[in-house]
């Protein structure tokens, strides 16, 4: 008997998306340790954003029955992820960076995760750098009193105990999601085009009172910005400047707002400042003039979003950290998960 193909195949159980572009150097590695899961049941989308390099269909052959989707030119990453979230077929989207090599267990893991924990729809993992695997690259992402997020224990000593539980916000380079949950907020907001949009996702997550829970038993290896330059590049000092300034305004509740921008602005300038930062002010500057030049559409999509918030400001303000000495350390924050999750659906 021939075996069913495309559409005629019962759906998987999970849709894994990576969006290419100039990641020649590392998405074929990427793909084989996808083809070195132990868990099976997912399909593979990779979203060739016109990348120069062309990576895709090479790296594709790493693993049989990827569907490699053309963009048509380079979306960003959030435009990407969302033409895949809407090709994909599987109850759970999985978000994958080009440059992280999850191990042979971490699909597994992340499965398992969401079995134990039945009434949770969104999920992040534990990165560790791909140089070195002793050092962090993040547990999940955190939102701090000023509104400027981070990666929780970006670069510091991976302590190897982490305790599963809940934070601020999946982080983008290996995240998994409930696709209807994320198609229902509207998928990534295609106006960030790269950076933060992941952050934007999960406050929005926080306002409809859905929390994301930290897996640290799935693991990633992570290089980072690996196809844009680093983080101190042009294109990310821009983007990350316009994109935080644009998830504080779209997202911080009302009752908040007195009192995060203040403080946003202020260590703004402060972090600008700083010596080792003063070469790249022009771009810091030329992101925030770009960031209040758009405010006129991020207020529009601020109304539609506020509309959507089921969650109470106070219960937003617990979900950030306003302890100065996590944003100045990078300090993970990993809070046990809510009561009202917990147990049978």
């Amino acid at each position: 008997m021939n075996e069913p193909s495309g559409e005629d195949k019962a759906p998987p159980a999970l849709s894994v998306v990576i969006v290419a572009y100039n990641s020649g150097a590392t998405l074929g590695r990427c793909v084989a340790a996808l083809a070195a899961q132990t868990f099976g049941d997912f399909e593979l989308l990779i979203i060739d954003n016109a990348s120069p390099q062309q990576e895709a269909v090479p790296a594709a052959a790493g693993l049989p029955g990827t569907r490699v989707l053309e963009a048509g030119g380079n979306l960003g990453f959030a435009a990407g992820v969302n033409l895949g979230a809407r090709e994909a077929r599987g109850r759970w989207l999985v978000l994958l960076n080009p440059d992280a090599y999850p191990d042979p267990d971490w699909l597994a893991e992340l499965a398992a995760a969401s079995g134990r924990h039945p009434k949770v729809k969104s999920f992040t993992s534990r990165q560790v750098m791909a140089q070195d695997r002793g050092v962090l690259d993040g547990l999940g992402d955190v939102m701090s009193a000023p509104a400027i997020p981070y990666r929780g224990g970006y670069q510091t000593p991976d302590p190897g105990d982490t305790p599963e539980g809940e934070v601020f916000s999946p982080c983008g380079a290996a995240m998994m999601v409930d696709r209807d949950l994320f198609l229902r907020l509207g998928g990534l907001d295609e106006s960030f085009f790269c950076y933060c949009e992941d952050v934007d996702f999960g406050y929005r997550l926080q306002l409809v009172d859905e929390p994301t829970l930290l897996v640290p038993s799935a693991v990633i290896a992570h290089e980072g910005s690996a196809s844009s330059g680093g983080p101190r590049s042009e294109f990310a000092v821009f983007h990350g400047t316009r994109n935080r300034f644009w998830v504080l305004v779209k997202n911080t509740p009302a009752l908040l707002l007195p009192l995060v921008l203040p403080l946003h602005l202020l260590a703004f300038a402060v972090v600008s400042l700083r010596p080792q930062n003063r070469p790249l002010l022009g771009i810091t500057w030329r992101g925030f003039t770009a960031a209040l030049a758009g405010l006129g559409p991020v207020w529009t999509s601020r109304r539609r979003t506020q509309a959507q918030r089921r969650a109470p400001a106070l219960q937003i303000a617990r979900a950030m950290t306003w302890n100065p000495k996590d944003l100045s350390g990078r300090r993970a924050v990993i809070r046990p998960l809510r009561p009202s999750r917990r147990g049978a659906p």
